[in-house]
């Protein structure tokens, strides 16, 4: 929306500069704009603007504002009776857009709201020139705010590389061993050249402030690393949970536990869809709804899959893994007989949506930080299930040695079935979490299912603990690998380390308590 500059041109600027932003020349033109900059006035802040917007028109040698048929003298603030007759636009090219923009963001330093200098200053440090710096060091003596204040700092840096005194360019180098911004970098690794810097001191000192930024780069580059890793344990703690349980309960290789996260995510596409539908003005809980509506359906399929299927099979490992693999098989073609061979699209709420800075170079999107705060939720939801409530204790009974749980009493048989029940319905809710990162498909589920029986394996079958530490220990080491090796090379190392790490220790990382026998 064009502002209205009318009330803003309040002060009179020098006519003879105005002017010549009518200019035929482009040079005189850039002139005239950085002329105004240097004033730091809001009345030439207001000018420029018009001009950025195309609503500056020249008439009668005189520079006017001109909107919605209301003409104002740009140089004296003066409201026109009417609009001249012979008033012509003031015309702009690139070169001209981009000066303005730097002389725009310049005068914004002396804005009221704090947040609007920041913005500024921000958009100045990345384009500040040699011209910039009167306006900037008077930005500098005026601001009170340490956040902005750092910023415009080392955009007065940036801008005064170029000076001709030694001392002035020493000290801008030495206030940019602060920064963590790549141009940074390499606008000081051009100084530690001596055919582009002459002064001795000048030289060494951009060689310390080049290590100090490599060294906040390094840092903030693996700090997001971590949190990347963090957030692919999470889906894969969620992913390996239920299938902790269904193995270490009944030692079932279920090759379409993969094929539940997507259930899972199929539901929060159709819950999503209901919202949109139905509830509109709620759509940005439909998350919240699709958390016990993927869960009972991801439950309800492995239930039936259980009863129908793997019942008949158990002890006979290598029919199961077959079976099971065509399980996986028929509820892929269901997807694409349902919602079609394409992925579908599954919006992020609007809480969930944006980031935030944890560091220089380092956003932490708000999907991903819930995700991580869910899978935990989830654990600890599974932690009081299995060691506090009475199914949990009969689950882990079978765990450990069926034909005596048997001989005391326990169920055996529906403790298979609620096991492979629960387990699928934590798959389900890592389908809910995967959607609101990853794309929704028939086939979403095939890439997590090795990577889940490695989490399994390598943590310790039946072990919570171990399925977290090897969930998110393995998430943070595939993504460092994937940093310098790619992600195939990772993903052929990581599982080079399993195999040599269970062929030292075959209970994984934590073994269960107990006797076992053979079934």
């Amino acid at each position: 929306m064009i502002l209205m500059y009318a009330g803003v041109i309040n002060a009179a600027l020098d006519a003879s500069v105005v002017s010549r932003l009518a200019a035929e020349e482009s040079e005189d033109k850039i002139t005239a704009i950085k002329q105004l900059g240097q004033t730091a006035d809001p009345a030439a802040l207001a000018v420029l603007k018009a001009l950025n917007d195309d609503v500056l028109y020249v008439a009668g040698g005189r520079v006017l504002v001109i909107i919605d048929d209301k003409a104002t003298d740009a140089a004296t603030g003066a409201v026109l009776a009417a609009v001249p007759d012979d008033a012509e636009g003031i015309s702009i090219n690139n070169r001209i857009r981009a000066t303005l923009a730097n002389v725009i963001a310049g005068l914004r330093l002396f804005d009221a709201d704090r947040t609007v200098r920041l913005a500024a200053a921000v958009e100045l440090q990345g384009n500040a020139d040699p011209d910039a710096a009167p306006l900037l060091s008077r930005a500098l003596e005026k601001e009170s705010d340490p956040g902005v204040k750092a910023v415009l700092s080392l955009a007065y840096a940036q801008a005064t590389l170029g000076a001709n005194d030694p001392a002035v360019r020493l000290a801008a180098v030495k206030m940019l061993a602060e920064s963590s911004d790549p141009r940074h970098r390499s606008l000081l690794l051009s100084l530690t050249d001596a055919a582009n810097e002459p002064d001795g001191k000048v030289r060494a000192q951009a060689e310390l402030s080049l290590r100090a930024i490599n060294s906040r780069l390094q840092l903030s580059n693996m700090v997001g690393q971590v949190f990347t890793g963090l957030s692919l344990g999470s889906i894969l703690l969620l992913a390996a949970l239920g299938l902790a349980i269904t193995y270490g309960v009944m030692g079932v290789i279920n090759m379409a536990h993969g094929e539940l996260l997507m259930v899972g995510a199929y539901a929060t596409y159709g819950m999503q869809s209901i919202f949109r539908s139905k509830f509109p003005e709620l759509i940005d809980w439909y998350v919240v709804a699709a958390i016990p509506v993927a869960f009972c359906a991801a439950a309800l399929v492995g239930m039936i899959m259980e009863r129908t299927v793997i019942r008949w099979l158990y002890g006979r490992v290598l029919e199961t893994l077959l079976a099971t693999w065509g399980l996986s098989l028929i509820l892929i073609q269901a997807a694409r007989v349902l919602f079609g061979a394409q992925n579908v699209e599954v919006s992020n709420p609007t809480w969930m949506s944006g980031g935030f800075e944890l560091m220089a170079n380092v956003q932490l999107p708000l999907n991903r930080v819930v995700i991580i705060g869910f899978s935990f939720f989830v654990l600890a939801l599974v932690w009081v299930l299995m060691n506090k409530t009475r199914l949990g204790m009969f689950v882990r009974a079978v765990t450990q040695n069926r034909t005596m749980a048997g001989c005391v009493g326990v169920p055996t048989t529906r403790i298979d079935t609620l096991a492979f029940g629960l387990g699928a319905g934590i798959a389900g809710l890592g389908g809910v979490a995967l959607s609101q990162i990853s794309n929704v498909g028939p086939d979403m589920g095939q890439g997590y299912i090795v990577d889940s029986f490695m989490v399994v394996v390598l943590g310790g079958v039946g072990q919570l603990a171990g399925a977290v530490w090897a969930a998110l220990g393995l998430g943070i080491a595939i993504k460092f690998i994937e940093g310098w090796a790619g992600a195939v090379i990772a993903k052929i190392l990581v599982l080079v380390f399993i195999i040599i790490f269970i062929q030292k220790r075959p209970q994984g990382l934590f073994a269960l308590k107990g006797r076992f026998v053979d079934n």
